[in-house]
């Protein structure tokens, strides 16, 4: 039987890991549980600079929220996009997928379920430090085109449990000052995330353009399903990329993957420090840095 394991992207990740492991380790079968319960405690951190409060706004001051999750067991998902006025859009995204027949909810619509499920609106959702930078923004200190704004990305979690099950789970801000209504990869399925009944989990982090228009986390799951191992499935993945959209080898982008042994594996496209990924299990919390595929 495989080991209950934990993945998660980028720093946040390693604060998403500490928060669900503990759940994950003393219920192993509550996959959805523990993927909540650490993504709410990053996005509720406002030192964490890529994903909910602690996030950066778009370009009309409102932080715009974008969560998803899917459990491979039940083949089921639910996702939110351009979400306002909350916190937690990932317990929203398990909502969507609990309560509703459909998939994904966004914007207006999305604000109104969330009202409904009882969630406070909480208005723009600046933190002190998203404030600061956001007015530098107006006065034209930062760039909107300039990637290094410290925030804007996404922290996505994958597992396994003893049962060979899989789910997987993301929340970002999403880019800083983006036009509004903007929609990365995160909730996407297919794209941002993707699970598959006892074959695997796969998440990205990075541009989200560029990961929707190859149908990431997807293309990763098939490869495993086709017997390949994760690792091996993430730099094909990548490779993919980079063939298909050359321009993504300039911009940093990273898959990572568990399958139902167990295994786990990811890839980027730059050598960049934010862009690794944490492992959780018995042995402990441990960071992995991913190899680059040119």
């Amino acid at each position: 039987m495989p080991l209950p394991r934990l993945i998660a992207t980028g720093p946040s990740g390693l604060a998403t890991l500490e928060a669900a492991w503990p759940v994950f380790r003393e219920r192993a079968c509550a996959r959805l549980d523990a993927l909540e319960t650490g993504l709410r405690a990053a996005e509720a951190d406002p030192e964490l600079h890529d994903i909910g409060y602690g996030g950066l706004p778009d370009a009309d001051g409102w932080m715009s929220l974008d969560a998803g999750i899917m459990d491979g067991a039940s083949q089921r998902a639910g996702a939110v996009a351009a979400l306002k006025g909350c916190r937690h859009p990932i317990s929203v995204a398990r909502l969507v997928m609990e309560r509703t027949p459909h998939v994904l909810l966004v914007g207006e619509g999305a604000r109104a379920f969330a009202d409904r499920q009882g969630f406070a609106n909480e208005g723009p959702l600046l933190s002190r430090y998203a404030e600061e930078k956001y007015q530098a923004f107006l006065r034209g200190e930062i760039e909107a085109e300039n990637p290094d704004h410290g925030g804007g990305d996404t922290v996505g979690v994958a597992c396994v449990d003893a049962e060979g099950e899989v789910a997987v789970a993301t929340s970002t801000s999403g880019l800083a000052w983006k036009i509004a209504g903007r929609t990365g990869d995160s909730p996407v399925v297919g794209s941002g995330l993707y699970a598959e009944h006892r074959v695997g989990a796969a998440c990205c982090l990075g541009m989200g353009e560029q990961m929707i228009q190859v149908a990431m986390a997807s293309r990763v799951v098939a490869r495993i399903a086709s017997g390949m191992d994760p690792q091996s499935a993430c730099e094909l993945g990548i490779a993919d990329l980079v063939r298909l959209r050359p321009s993504a080898a300039t911009v940093t982008c990273l898959v990572i993957a568990i399958d139902s042994a167990g295994r786990h594996g990811g890839a980027r496209t730059m050598d960049h420090a934010d862009f690794h990924y944490h492992v959780a299990d018995e042995q402990g919390i441990r960071r992995v840095d991913p190899p680059v595929v040119p």
